[in-house]
């Protein structure tokens, strides 16, 4: 494979559900192509299941942030990649210090843990569900429900005041926006990296029973490493969360007869949940990763210091691995699936936003029989301009 086979990362999608159609065609001919990234450096794309679940799980690809390139294009300087993690950003580490911090925050990631949060989630999904039925409609459903519902667990789970969700969730959509400007991204996270810094500070001194207390009680984490954390697990736990029940709430509205199957037996909610995380794979431009050595690829060689992108949305459409893999299909076993990653660094708060997509959408369309679009579905504005793939307004009516 020669440099002038390198292409740029596909970024232009045919349908609003389904990955960019050039990512099929490259994945067709190989699992493994080689990428120029928009500061001309050349790298490589996976594409293949098989060969994105071996890569994430080498640690001979590094996921430290100053080795990281990013395979679009910004408007403004990169503000996670090309310098030294923040303290606590532990997806932009590696072991031993991504191990020491994700040990101590994957004790409140557990399945057992979500467990003991379900009444919560559900009180919570219950409340915007009357506020929604109180308002009336037609209103937007990601502003009514699919953002206040991730935004107020992962408030309530970390001990953030939910007062200041206006803040957080600006800063969270400036960071992962592609249009904004260097001097916007920088106060953004400047912005959220001091309110969380003062915040664990707070904790320090009086600790609770959240996990931002929890953590300042132990000693085990610096306050610098509490509030990066924090950062992180704040904005992308609501972020992503609320991408995927937008999305999903629009994709099973757009697959009636998907709907209709859920609808008809709840049971299909856990099997359904894997299968839009699967099929939507809102993580839309892959995960970054740098070689530490010579590495044999897909019957290519990864040079040392090279780029490799990983695409989660052209993995999880591969046919050999999903029968059919554009068609959603709410019985599907999706297990396997890569919307969290793989590895060591596959999402930590996966068991959370599981629970709450598992809560979320019986609950919607048990309270909203009749839930349907308020205006043309081509009126509806997608987001290719962000990190996260959404729907950025959802009209609905239901009366």
């Amino acid at each position: 494979m020669t440099t002038h086979d390198a292409v740029s990362l596909p970024t232009l999608r045919a349908a609003p559900f389904d990955p960019p159609p050039a990512l099929a065609e490259l994945r067709a001919r190989s699992p493994l192509s080689r990428l120029r990234y928009p500061d001309g450096h050349l790298g490589w794309l996976v594409t293949g299941h098989d060969l994105a679940r071996k890569v994430l799980a080498d640690p001979r690809f590094s996921a430290r942030s100053e080795w990281k390139r990013n395979p679009v294009a910004r408007r403004s300087l990169e503000p996670f990649y090309g310098a030294k993690a923040l303290p606590g950003w532990l997806v932009d580490m590696d072991p031993p210090q991504h191990t020491r911090i994700r040990r101590r925050l994957a004790r409140a990631f557990t399945a057992h843990r979500m467990r003991t949060l379900r009444p919560r989630i559900e009180q919570i999904v219950s409340r915007q569900l009357t506020a929604m039925a109180e308002a009336g409609d037609p209103l937007d459903l990601v502003a009514a429900f699919a953002l206040p519902v991730p935004s107020l667990v992962i408030c309530e789970l970390l001990g953030v005041p939910y007062s200041r969700r206006a803040d957080f969730q600006r800063d969270s959509a400036t960071l992962f926006s592609l249009d904004a400007t260097a001097e916007q991204a920088a106060r953004a996270m400047d912005d959220l990296q001091t309110f969380l810094t003062e915040l664990a500070a707070q904790k320090s001194r009086r600790p609770g029973e959240d996990l931002l207390g929890t953590l300042a009680s132990d000693g085990e984490l610096s306050v610098a490493e509490i509030a990066g954390a924090g950062a992180l697990l704040l904005s992308a736990g609501h972020e992503t969360t609320a991408g995927s029940l937008g999305l999903g709430v629009l994709a099973l509205l757009s697959h009636p007869d998907q709907l209709a199957r859920l609808v008809e037996d709840p049971g299909l909610a856990d099997t359904a949940v894997e299968e839009l995380l699967r099929y939507l794979t809102i993580f839309q431009f892959g995960v970054p990763r740098s070689a530490l050595e010579d590495v044999p690829l897909a019957g290519e060689t990864v040079r040392a210091g090279e780029s490799v992108t990983v695409s989660l949305p052209a993995a999880n459409r591969d046919p050999l691995r999903f029968p059919d893999p554009d068609r959603l299909d709410v019985g599907r076993n999706a297990s396997g699936h890569l919307a969290f990653g793989h590895g060591m660094h596959q999402c930590i708060g996966q068991n959370l936003a599981r629970t709450e997509m598992r809560i979320a959408f019986p609950a919607l369309f048990g309270r909203f029989p009749r839930l349907r679009l308020a205006v043309p579905a081509q009126r509806l504005s997608f987001g290719g301009d962000t990190g996260f793939y959404c729907v950025h307004r959802l009209p609905v009516s239901w009366s």
